[in-house]
């Protein structure tokens, strides 16, 4: 898709204008001052959805890393056993606390 670019002054005459861009296409709108790259803007949805893939991307290059530097991971099955002990404690937990 091609770049939403908008002269700053635009922000400042036409807010509501620029922030439906925003909502509707779900894509960031940059921002220029006189002429040159100044800000980004984006609705507050697609920053959030932005930045959770952001978090997965850096989970996966540190596991990534983790792996190729040779640090042992869990088995399906360590993995396995390791989520069932967790519900457990957790159950335990929700009865403990009147659930």
């Amino acid at each position: 898709m091609k770049p939403i670019i908008k002269p700053s002054s635009e922000l400042r005459k036409n807010y509501n204008n620029i922030a439906e861009i925003c909502r509707t296409t779900k894509e960031p709108v940059f921002l220029t001052r006189n002429g040159e790259g100044d800000t980004v803007l984006m609705d507050m949805e697609t920053y959030g959805r932005r930045e959770r893939e952001l978090e997965q991307a850096m989970q996966l290059v540190a596991a990534e890393r983790a792996r190729l530097e040779g640090t042992k991971g869990l088995s399906v099955d360590e993995f396995e056993a390791n989520m069932h002990d967790a519900v457990k404690v957790g159950a335990a937990r929700g009865k403990q606390d009147g659930a």
